[in-house]
């Protein structure tokens, strides 16, 4: 009897062997994080900068996201901060920069509009609501109205509601600035919290506000990926997200990024199924991209052959 209870305790002070399951989780987590195609070359950081380079002489630097450029610019070392003219960088003033949670409800409103529409309905907002707590506590409806001439405002105002609810309730202020101290994964964890703020968005606000080195990928920038041969003809927007920033270098992220988007916007000839659009805005035959496609359309039909 006294030897089948020792065995019986010992069974009972045996340490568990559970933490194998939370290894697998975290293996699973660390795989979701790498490239989808670890076996696709391109982007290489050659042609990245290439691509950069051409566009950037075509369109120059698109002043819409200047301010933030000289943002990211007034970080580095006072002697790394140089303009595209060799020019000294002026430092940037502090009281007129944005805070995170302003660049979130921007970013939230410039979702399926333009920029002037976004724009209007963010000033418009901040005239009828001094502070992010008039926000908070106004109704629904009203909120709706400040923003409707940026479009889908029932759905942008319950995601500005909901988001400010949570923030409250979870930090006892409105205040996104303690992001500027985490690691990218924790700000991507963080704000994916947030019940309407999706990887595109979460991208824009790491890259636009917070001056991380990100790559968000919207259609314009997809699509032209797409045409690049950068991803895989079936890739959908998250894999180009994540293979896209494995592949281009953090240096050439921010103006690839901005000057992608603008290309996409103004420029229909280098995009799949852009010859088939009618009343865009376009520049002449010139486009700068054009030789990268046809390289890239040449290659693939030589595979098929």
């Amino acid at each position: 009897m006294q030897k089948r209870d020792r065995k019986r305790k010992l069974k009972s002070t045996k340490p568990e062997t559970k933490p194998k399951k939370s290894a697998k989780i975290n293996n699973a987590n660390i795989i979701i994080k790498q490239d989808p195609y670890p076996t696709h070359p391109r982007p290489t950081p050659e042609e990245c900068r290439a691509i950069r380079d051409s566009l950037l002489a075509f369109h120059g630097f698109p002043q819409e996201f200047a301010k933030y450029r000289k943002h990211r610019l007034n970080l580095l070392p006072h002697e790394l901060a140089v303009d595209d003219d060799g020019a000294k960088s002026e430092p940037l003033d502090n009281a007129k920069a944005e805070s995170v949670l302003d660049g979130l409800v921007k970013t939230v409103l410039s979702q399926n509009t333009t920029e002037v529409n976004s724009q209007r309905a963010f000033d418009n907002l901040k005239s009828d609501f001094p502070t992010w707590e008039h926000v908070l506590a106004a109704e629904l409806k009203c909120i709706e109205n400040a923003i409707r001439c940026g479009g889908l405002a029932p759905t942008k105002a319950s995601c500005i509601k909901n988001m400010l609810n949570c923030l409250m309730e979870k930090n006892g202020k409105l205040c996104l600035e303690y992001l500027r101290d985490m690691s990218v994964d924790e700000i991507k964890s963080e704000l994916s919290h947030f019940k309407g703020i999706g990887p595109k968005t979460v991208a824009c606000v790491l890259m636009f506000h917070l001056q991380q080195d990100d790559f968000p990928v919207d259609t314009h920038v997809f699509e032209i990926a797409k045409t690049l041969g950068w991803v895989p003809q079936a890739a959908d927007r998250n894999k180009t997200y994540l293979h896209l920033n494995q592949r281009i270098p953090n240096e050439l992220k921010f103006d690839l990024n901005c000057l992608l988007y603008t290309h996409g916007k103004l420029c229909r000839k280098c995009i799949t199924k852009g010859s088939n659009q009618s009343g865009k805005e376009s520049h002449d035959d010139s486009c700068p991209l054009l030789n990268y496609c046809r390289n890239f359309n040449i290659k693939t039909s030589d595979e098929l052959n």
